[in-house]
């Protein structure tokens, strides 16, 4: 199981954290992050020997781009392929080669149901580098439009996140929106990675495939909880590759 966190944020505690994933999403600046944070994040990770993948987001440092924001085609083209750029830059610098893509916050959920989106996404993602792989949310429309242009994804679960009944994660501005115990999340891991199932906040049981785990680099507990993770998928006969 690949296991990513997205990382270059500012938060203190990528040093922690690298060594014991197997991706690096890496902002990419626009929502958080300065630059000499993202470069010591890609220079950790080519120490580590972690995949370096860009996590571009809308331009909207403010609300950590967990706003949602309705761009023109060629704004939305010309966000993504800055930060590609930029990041790409980095890791040419630094002498490692940038594996994938995911989109943070907003922008990641509105391209999990917005196909006009999502076609202009992947397309600039195929224009950059064809051979990027493309990280989404479980079964979305964004996965499928990147699929369709020619481009590898991997459908991504979170550890950390509660689901709702369509597959898409609880609202952060909603209650129990993140997981917090270590036991649920926990059980949340193994259900999604041995029964390709999550239990909804409603109670319901929804396909999904887990092709990648994320847990998010921010939260109080991330260290604890990748540890954690990380003794999980070892003690289960699960590799992190």
């Amino acid at each position: 199981m690949d296991l990513n966190c997205d990382l270059g944020e500012g938060a203190g505690n990528d040093s922690l954290i690298i060594p014991l994933i197997s991706s690096a999403n890496v902002s990419c600046g626009l929502h958080a992050g300065t630059e000499s944070d993202i470069r010591e994040t890609v220079r950790l990770c080519l120490q580590h020997n972690v995949r370096v993948g860009a996590h571009p987001s809308f331009d909207d440092r403010i609300n950590f781009g967990r706003v949602e924001m309705v761009l023109s085609d060629q704004s939305l083209y010309d966000l993504i392929g800055s930060q590609l750029e930029f990041l790409s830059g980095i890791c040419k610098d630094l002498g490692i080669t940038m594996i994938h893509v995911k989109p943070h916050g907003a922008l990641y959920n509105m391209l999990a149901r917005d196909s006009s989106m999502s076609a202009v996404t992947a397309a600039c993602i195929r224009d950059f580098d064809p051979d990027l792989i493309v990280f989404g949310m479980s079964g979305s429309v964004f996965l499928s439009v990147a699929s369709e242009l020619g481009l590898a994804v991997k459908h991504e679960v979170f550890a950390d996140r509660t689901y709702r009944d369509d597959g898409s994660l609880t609202p952060r501005s909603m209650p129990y929106a993140l997981i917090t115990d270590q036991r649920q999340m926990e059980e949340q891991v193994l259900e999604m990675i041995f029964k390709q199932v999550v239990t909804t906040t409603s109670g319901k049981k929804i396909n999904l495939r887990s092709e990648t785990l994320c847990l998010h680099g921010d939260g109080p507990d991330a260290v604890q909880f990748v540890w954690a993770i990380r003794d999980l998928l070892l003690n289960n006969g699960i590799q992190i590759i």
